[in-house]
């Protein structure tokens, strides 16, 4: 299986001088190739968001840089029970956080309530972060390791010359580490870790999809990056398979069936047309985040669960996936 998406294979600047979208950035690589500058001020995002998931708990860490507020927030899930535990700081003008302007071009901090540094070492990334929550102090150090030869979805969404985002995905990546609560360690020796890297300048008002999954299928590692929604004619997708660290990409949009009224029963996502993607999703949590503040909505409704069904490489290859532990979410923002 072919896409009709041009694949980038030589490093490249986002933007130009000016701040821009380079026509030349616009596309997909395997490994992460772009620079992303982005000169001057006004609908600006930059974010770094972690999820790192056990067969008992999910911890995500997000950093975010939106030109007048930072935010940094934690969220801790333990499958089993349903409980969960969060955490959010805002800082005007994001005093107090850093995201570098790169993958890879330094460290990711924050101060404040929510502390938090992510940086590269020679394993992978490690994750350190650190606040207090209603059960006690929480903290985590974590490395998500990357593979020799591994590979991830990063592609450009042209939306127009000055509205476009540059987002790096990454799936099944080896992760370990001990997250700490109220005194108590949780183990988080045998987890998988998930890195959406976002850079660009938004329009007001959007919604995504967007989905992901980890683990063993059919005698594969496989790694699940599905989205939808904020993609559509652009004539571009952020969709990917990673089996065995190799990066299948799909050009198609997704068909994701689900009932907002009713995130907990089961959704799906497929190719129409083709067998590439047929995917069922079976929450067993709803992390529902919504606030209202006039100029500002975030309306995000994120559900865990497991993928059933089967989806088809770019070698041909059609591999069953039963059980296979993730998280689809339905996002509506003005930012």
């Amino acid at each position: 299986m072919s896409t009709h998406e041009n694949e980038l294979t030589e490093p490249v600047a986002l933007c130009t001088p000016e701040g821009r979208l380079n026509p030349e950035a616009v596309g997909w690589s395997r490994t992460p190739l772009h620079t992303t500058a982005l000169p001057g001020w006004g609908r600006t995002k930059r974010w770094e968001y972690w999820l790192v998931s056990t067969p008992t708990h999910s911890i995500a860490l997000t950093v975010a840089d939106i030109d007048y507020l930072g935010l940094t927030s934690v969220y801790l899930l333990e499958h089993d029970s349903g409980r969960d535990l969060a955490r959010t700081a805002l800082r005007p003008l994001a005093h107090g956080v850093r995201v570098p302007r790169s993958l890879g071009s330094g460290p990711v901090t924050a101060l404040g309530p929510v502390r938090a540094r992510v940086h590269d070492t020679a394993e992978g990334t490690r994750l350190r972060f650190s606040c207090t929550t209603s059960e006690g102090p929480l903290s985590a150090d974590l490395t998500v390791t990357l593979p020799p030869g591994h590979q991830s979805m990063n592609v450009v969404i042209p939306w127009s010359s000055t509205r476009f985002q540059y987002t790096s995905k990454h799936t099944a990546r080896p992760a370990h580490g001990t997250v700490r609560l109220a005194g108590q360690d949780i183990d988080f020796t045998d987890a998988w870790g998930v890195l959406d890297h976002g850079r660009g300048r938004w329009p007001y008002e959007t919604t995504w999809n967007w989905g992901a999954g980890a683990g063993r299928a059919d005698g594969h590692t496989l790694g699940l990056q599905l989205g939808g929604k904020w993609t559509e004619g652009t004539g571009l997708t952020e969709n990917a398979l990673c089996v065995d660290g190799h990066l299948t990409k799909i050009g198609q949009e997704l068909r994701w069936d689900y009932d907002r009224a009713a995130p907990l029963r089961p959704w799906r996502m497929h190719t129409p047309g083709s067998a590439q993607v047929d995917l069922t999703f079976t929450p067993f949590h709803e992390r529902a985040d919504r606030a209202d503040v006039g100029l500002v909505l975030n309306d995000t409704t994120q559900c865990f669960g497991h993928y059933e069904g089967t989806v088809v490489t770019d070698r041909g290859r059609t591999i069953a996936v039963h059980a296979l532990p993730g998280f689809a979410e339905h996002v509506h923002m003005r930012w």
